[in-house]
């Protein structure tokens, strides 16, 4: 995505969802690489409850990559991530 104006100041405040519709948060900050003059992430503020604050585990400013980001408009959508499992723990 290349970065202009409008694009970095319509990310920033957009609530965040998985691609299976999972609430995660709103976005804090946006991460540019100004060499490319691309965005290379977004900082989301994670909601309590959500679903990414379990598998963050309850921490809040989470970065996501931008290749993780499926679409933006009047949300965004993220690929659905899952926790890493515990050592010793079977399903």
């Amino acid at each position: 995505m290349v970065v202009n104006e409008r694009v970095v100041s319509d990310i920033r405040g957009k609530d965040i969802f998985t691609d299976k519709g999972l609430y995660c948060g709103k976005t804090e900050d946006v991460i540019l690489d100004l060499t490319k003059f691309r965005v290379h992430a977004v900082v989301v503020n994670v909601a309590k409850g959500s679903y990414l604050s379990e598998v963050v585990g309850g921490k809040r400013g989470v970065i996501v990559p931008y290749p993780l980001i499926k679409a933006i408009n009047d949300i965004i959508i993220i690929k659905h991530i899952s926790a890493p499992m515990a050592e010793g723990v079977q399903e």
